[in-house]
């Protein structure tokens, strides 16, 4: 039987694409059962019509309270019923019930090599800068469990991206997430094995 995953998304959904497309080539031994976005005009949403998989916006539009927004989230996420949920770029912080839910379920990815250019507000574009501006000559992607605060979870695996005299935000952001869509769908691979 092939394991599920859920996916949480908030904007394009390349690498939730990276999944979708490694479970329907058999590259990934798995389904993605449930899309869930806090962006009800998200290319996630897009992906999710376009593949025909069930699709959830779930968001302070639609539950104002937090508490109420967890408790949907939760009970949305477990009427799927996956192996793992997995968070690509999904832009908010997980409730309680959710996070103690599916506790060992709950997995990220980062586009740095995790501790370094991580927490609050450290996504997308800000984190190529960083890593420009520290002068480091490696970044990467990490995979990691997802707790209560943004990217301190434990660290599943990581993967080195080189970074070149010359790189500008976009070429550097450009290769790592190439490297990145790859990276997780075999980190996937390995965590549902």
């Amino acid at each position: 039987m092939r394991k599920k995953i859920a996916v949480l998304a908030s904007h394009a959904g390349t690498v939730l694409q990276a999944i979708i497309d490694a479970c329907e080539s058999g590259r990934l031994d798995a389904e993605v059962c449930l899309i869930v976005s806090n962006n009800s005009g998200s290319g996630a949403a897009q992906r999710a019509l376009r593949h025909h998989i069930p699709f959830r916006h779930l968001s302070g539009e639609t539950h104002a309270v937090p508490e109420q927004l967890d408790r949907a989230l939760s009970d949305t996420l477990r009427e799927s019923a996956p192996d793992a949920v997995f968070l690509a770029g999904y832009m908010k912080r997980l409730g309680p019930r959710t996070l103690t839910t599916f506790a060992g379920k709950l997995y990220n990815t980062h586009p740095s090599l995790l501790p370094r250019f991580g927490g609050q507000g450290m996504y997308g574009a800000k984190v190529h800068q960083a890593v420009l501006a520290s002068g480091d000559r490696v970044t990467g992607v990490t995979v990691h469990r997802v707790d209560a605060d943004y990217d301190t979870g434990p660290i599943v695996s990581q993967c080195e991206v080189p970074v070149y005299a010359d790189d500008t935000i976009e070429s550097l952001a450009a290769r790592v997430q190439e490297r990145e869509r790859e990276f997780v769908v075999e980190t996937l691979q390995r965590l549902l094995a």
